[in-house]
């Protein structure tokens, strides 16, 4: 009874984070991601699942951003510099991003 109880808890516990998981986009307003000018997200205060976020976030990027070069022949960090600046001007207020000086601006 007592292991069927602890089980209990667990799947409980476990659905529980999941139904608390962040996405980027509430990752962005609680400013723990930011936008850099490079066209990747960056981790401003990081932690496993931020850091998870990120990474996913950018492997996304780096296949979209290969697959428009590709098709447009244009290096991939010039697609991902001018992604960067349709990402920066679509971003809610709030959010942070990389200025042009390098310094991180609230949007």
């Amino acid at each position: 009874m007592k292991i069927w109880f602890l089980s209990l808890i667990a799947v409980i516990t476990l659905t529980a984070s999941a139904a608390f998981a962040m996405d980027l986009h509430q990752a962005r307003s609680a400013g723990l991601i930011g936008e850099k000018l490079d066209g990747y997200a960056i981790a401003l205060k990081p932690s496993a699942e931020v850091n998870a976020i990120v990474s996913e976030v950018n492997a996304k990027r780096r296949l979209e951003y290969a697959r428009i070069s590709k098709q447009n022949g244009q290096p991939v960090d010039v697609v991902a510099k001018l992604a960067a600046a349709q990402i920066i001007n679509g971003l809610d207020a709030g959010s942070q991003y990389q200025g042009s000086d390098g310094s991180w601006k609230t949007r």
